[in-house]
C-alpha cells in the first residue's frame, strides 16, 4: 500500500535501478512532474534518504540471484500490480570474467524478467535504460552487445505483448556523483604530472544527466514516444584526452595527458581488470573502439558540460 506521502491519485511509476546515479534523478524528476515512484531495492534500509521523500517509496527486491526467471517474474508481478509503468536501469559496466556471461544475466536475463512481470501486472508503458553504440550482432564489446540484445528483446517482446516500449541510448552521462569526470579529477590527483591515457583518441558526446532524466519523462507523457530508441547526446563531441585533461583542470590538478600505443593500452587493459575496482579492462578498451557520438542531424541535449561540471569536479578533495 502507498505510504501516507503517496496521493492515490498520482500515477505510480515503479522504477529498477533507481538508487544508483540516474536513479536518483530520475526520481526527483517524475516526483516533481506529479508522479509516485516506487524504487526496489535489495537493502531497502541503506536508503532511507530515498523514503524519506514525498511520494517516494523504497522497497525490497523480491529477486534473489538464483531465482529462476518464472518465480522472479512473479514475485516481481506482485510489486507492478497498479502501476502505470516501468522503468529499468539496471545494468553494470564490468563482470568478474571476460566471456560476456554476466553482463548477458544482468542485461538481458534482468530485461526478460521485467517485462515478463510488467505483462503479468498488467503494466503497459515499459522504459528502458541501453546505451549508444548498443548492438546484439555488431557492438564491440561484451557488454555492447548485451545491451543490444536487450534492448531488441525489449521492442519485439513489447510489440508482441501490447506493451509500449522506449529505449534510451545516452553516451556518457555526467553530473555530480558520475563515475565518469568526477573519476579522472580523482585520478588525476594522483598521477605526479602526466596522466598516461588508453584509447586517448576515444570518441564522446557526453550528455548531461538532467538532460536524460527529462527525456524519460518526457517519453512518459508523449505516445508518440511509443517504439522509439532514442539517441541522446549531449551538443558537443570530444575526444577521451580532452575530457581527461579538463577532468584534471577543473579540480585543480592540471595534468599533460600522454597518450598511450594500441599495444600498451591492451596491456594496461589486461592488468588493470586485476586491480580493485576494475578501474579499466578488456571490455572497456573493446567499447571504447565505437564512438559513442550520434548521427549527423541526431537532435542534441541542450546542457553543456562546461557549465555544470565546475560546480562538481571541483569540489573533489585536494
Amino acid at each position: 500500500m502507498p505510504n501516507a506521502a503517496t496521493s492515490i491519485e498520482k500515477p505510480d511509476v515503479l522504477i529498477l535501478g533507481g538508487t544508483g546515479f540516474v536513479g536518483k534523478v530520475l526520481i526527483r524528476t517524475l516526483t516533481e512532474a506529479g508522479y509516485a515512484v516506487t524504487v526496489l531495492s535489495r537493502q531497502p534500509s541503506l536508503h532511507g534518504n530515498l523514503a524519506s521523500q514525498p511520494s517516494v517509496r523504497v522497497l525490497a527486491l523480491p529477486i534473489s540471484p538464483d531465482a529462476h526467471d518464472a518465480d522472479a517474474s512473479s514475485s516481481l508481478a506482485k510489486l507492478l500490480q497498479g502501476h502505470v509503468a516501468l522503468v529499468n536501469l539496471v545494468g553494470i559496466l564490468n563482470e568478474p570474467q571476460h566471456n560476456g556471461e554476466v553482463f548477458e544475466h544482468v542485461h538481458v536475463g534482468f530485461t526478460k524478467i521485467a517485462l515478463t512481470a510488467a505483462h503479468q501486472a498488467g503494466v503497459a508503458r515499459y522504459l528502458h535504460m541501453s546505451a549508444l553504440g548498443a548492438d546484439a550482432v555488431n557492438g564491440s564489446s561484451f557488454y555492447l552487445r548485451s545491451k543490444g540484445a536487450a534492448e531488441s528483446w525489449a521492442h519485439e517482446f513489447g510489440s508482441s505483448h501490447g506493451i509500449a516500449v522506449t529505449s534510451f541510448r545516452p553516451s556518457v552521462i555526467f553530473g555530480p556523483g558520475d563515475s565518469f569526470l568526477s573519476r579522472f579529477a580523482a585520478l588525476a590527483r594522483l598521477m605526479p604530472g602526466v596522466f598516461p591515457l588508453a584509447c586517448a583518441e576515444a570518441r564522446f558526446a557526453p550528455v548531461y544527466v538532467g538532460d536524460v532524466c527529462d527525456q524519460f519523462l518526457e517519453a512518459l507523457r508523449d505516445s508518440g514516444k511509443v517504439g522509439q530508441r532514442l539517441d541522446l547526446c549531449g551538443p558537443s563531441d570530444y575526444v577521451l584526452r580532452d575530457l581527461v585533461a579538463y577532468a584534471a583542470r577543473v579540480s585543480g590538478h592540471p595534468r599533460r595527458v600522454l597518450p598511450l600505443p594500441d599495444w600498451l593500452a591492451r596491456l594496461q587493459a589486461r592488468a588493470l581488470e586485476f586491480a580493485p575496482g576494475k578501474p579499466f579492462t578488456r571490455d572497456n578498451y573493446a567499447s571504447l573502439q565505437t564512438a559513442s557520438v550520434c548521427a549527423p542531424g541526431c537532435p542534441r541535449q541542450p546542457t553543456r558540460l562546461e557549465d555544470i561540471a565546475p560546480a562538481y569536479v571541483g569540489r573533489s578533495p585536494r
